[in-house]
């Protein structure tokens, strides 16, 4: 069992990473928008205070070392996406995070840290951080929440990237399984409740995302249509254009040509003339 935990823990390890990694695709595409657009920053900073919390779980418990490891790479991660965040995000919303990053993600840690080994004693110390992680969790599962509201109202997937959706599900599932197996109550519920919110954010995906498909087909319709109407209107004005200078440029040719008809000779002239004349005196 020992060693099925083990191996468990070692896969939970790697969807973990996974997880972790997962958002450098959207964090990449902030960097070259230099635009957060309209992406959340406080599903980044809420995993940043639990990945630094469950880092510290890990260094309490013993057997604890799958538990820190992966959190402190998950640490490290998240903290280079909330710098990211906050350089690029809007002014407004730049203060209002780093007060927020502030206030969780270093007053908190810290006072916890400082209150557990100061104040607490025993096996109270693992209790007491366990609660407090498995809360955090909690809230990290259920972060994504709002993105899932925006997808309901605008029918679009575009803000909830689906790779960080199904990871999270699959890492759910992985430490949910590993909680059974080294009976760690705070670390199965988190993780089971995540599995939960995890299959409603892959089965709100599935709902949405022929609906997105379905509109931007829509949208690139309606622009073709008005680029083809665009060229038809311009076209017909090109044609009318064209007839007005062609029947301008009729008439002056046909001016031009009879001015440059070949006039007849003088002595041909005068034989017509003399023609004309007797003519008109004959009865």
């Amino acid at each position: 069992m020992a060693s099925l935990s083990f191996m468990v823990g070692i896969f939970g390890n790697i969807i973990s990473i996974l997880v972790f990694t997962s958002p450098i695709k959207t964090f990449w595409q902030v960097v070259k928008k230099r635009s957060t657009e309209n992406y959340k920053g406080v599903p980044y900073i809420t995993t940043l205070l639990s990945t630094s919390l469950w880092s510290f779980y890990g260094i309490l418990k013993p057997g604890g070392l799958l538990v820190l490891t992966v959190n402190a790479a998950g640490a490290i991660m998240q903290f280079i996406y909330v710098t990211i965040f906050l350089i690029y995000a809007p002014k407004e919303k730049r203060i209002q995070l780093m007060k927020l990053v502030a206030l969780l993600d270093v007053g908190f840690p810290g006072v916890v840290v400082a209150v557990t080994l100061l104040a607490i004693h025993g096996n109270m110390r693992l209790t007491v951080v366990g609660i407090l992680c498995a809360a955090l969790t909690i809230g990290m599962y259920a972060s994504p929440l709002a993105v899932m509201r925006t997808v309901i109202k605008t029918k679009s997937v575009k803000y909830m990237p689906f790779f960080l959706s199904f990871f999270l599900f699959l890492n759910a599932t992985v430490w949910s399984i590993y909680a059974v197996l080294v009976k760690d109550f705070y670390i199965g519920v988190p993780n089971g409740i995540g599995f939960i919110l995890g299959s409603a954010q892959l089965i709100l995906y599935a709902i949405y995302k022929n609906q997105s498909a379905a509109s931007k087909l829509e949208e690139s319709t309606e622009e073709a249509e008005e680029d083809g109407s665009a060229h038809l209107v311009k076209g017909d004005v090109e044609i009318g254009s064209y007839n007005v200078e062609d029947e301008n440029q009729l008439k002056n040719r046909t001016i031009a040509r009879g001015r440059s008809l070949p006039k007849p000779p003088v002595s041909r002239q005068y034989s017509l003339q003399k023609i004309m004349k007797t003519l008109s005196m004959s009865p």
